[in-house]
């Protein structure tokens, strides 16, 4: 390689490198690893825990109650937010946090964020920059400090994109939408927000992206996996996904068997709705075999020791 060549290939890494510092709150990319340590899966070149699509489609499977037993066994317990208003009569939102926050508007700081994203080659309003990063799966999860007057982060066109790239998950919005009427259009697309309003976003100015955010009383990483029902949203570490969703699904093939012994008289209430023996596990064993269902090995492993059930 010659020495101009390796001199253009340092002024094209340090250009790449301190666009990706620039953007105030940005975490790096090994910043978003450094804070997700638990996570040891595959990760999105921006640094995101990227857990797998099938967990995630399983997860729509599993309650907001199940998912919040397991966080709160690990000490997870700031990891859910209630009292939305939603868009959908029975909402089912799945996938991977990508995270932004607004301040309210100072205008020699805001300047300073806007010039930088036109250097960055950031196009349009700067709700709009964050759409821009988003890929199939993610579930954009905004703090806009549950502001709705003034504070509608999305309209319908925004919307419209927002289900064009994430592949049709939904958003999180701590504040405000508008053109409710038009967003309603769109198919299976949930949006949980504050309330709507025919406003425009003003008075604000976005202070980072995929960084960690506060939504109500719900600590938020980027890479988080978010779960949206009735009850409200829950955010779980990417590292606890797996153990959510199996623990859900054992929790259902259980309660199936029980349930059919209950009716059929094999066993007793008390007998079911405790700790099982060995002669009910065993049972319980066949049971799966005869249905042609059987335990994974995680389940076998991790999910059976010292469980009451």
């Amino acid at each position: 390689m010659s020495k101009n060549t390796l001199i253009l290939w340092i002024l094209i890494l340090f250009t790449i490198c301190s666009s990706a510092f620039a953007q105030v709150g940005l975490f790096s990319k090994q910043e978003i690893i450094d804070y997700t340590p638990m996570w040891q899966g595959e990760r999105f070149d921006d640094g995101r825990p990227k857990v797998s699509d099938d967990f995630l489609e399983r997860l729509k499977k599993v309650s907001i109650e199940e998912a919040w037993a397991v966080c709160n066994r690990h000490g997870f317990t700031n990891q859910f937010e209630g009292d939305w208003v939603i868009t959908e009569e029975d909402p089912v939102l799945v996938g991977r946090a990508v995270t932004a926050y607004f301040h309210p508007l100072r205008p020699d700081v805001n300047e300073i964020i806007d010039k930088q994203g036109q250097q960055d080659g950031r196009i349009g309003a700067q709700n709009s920059w964050i759409i821009d990063t988003i890929v199939k799966g993610d579930v954009i999860v905004v703090d806009l400090m549950g502001k709705v007057i003034d504070g509608t982060f999305l309209g319908d066109n925004l919307a419209n994109s927002i289900w064009a790239k994430s592949g049709g998950t939904g958003v999180v919005i701590d504040g405000g939408a508008r053109d409710i009427e038009g967003v309603m259009e769109i198919p299976d697309f949930p949006i949980f927000n504050r309330g709507w309003d025919p406003s425009f976003l003003k008075g604000v100015m976005l202070m980072g992206i995929n960084s960690p955010i506060r939504i109500g009383r719900a600590a938020v990483m980027p890479g988080d996996v978010v779960l949206g029902k009735k009850e409200g949203i829950i955010f779980i570490p990417a590292h606890l996904v797996q153990e959510v969703v199996e623990t859900s699904e054992i929790v259902r093939l259980r309660d199936q068997f029980g349930h059919q012994m209950l009716r059929q008289g094999k066993y007793t209430p008390g007998q079911i709705d405790r700790k099982w023996t060995d002669e009910i596990e065993q049972h319980f064993t066949e049971w799966l075999k005869a249905r042609g269902d059987e335990l994974t090995p995680y389940q076998r492993e991790k999910l059976l020791q010292g469980r009451t059930w």
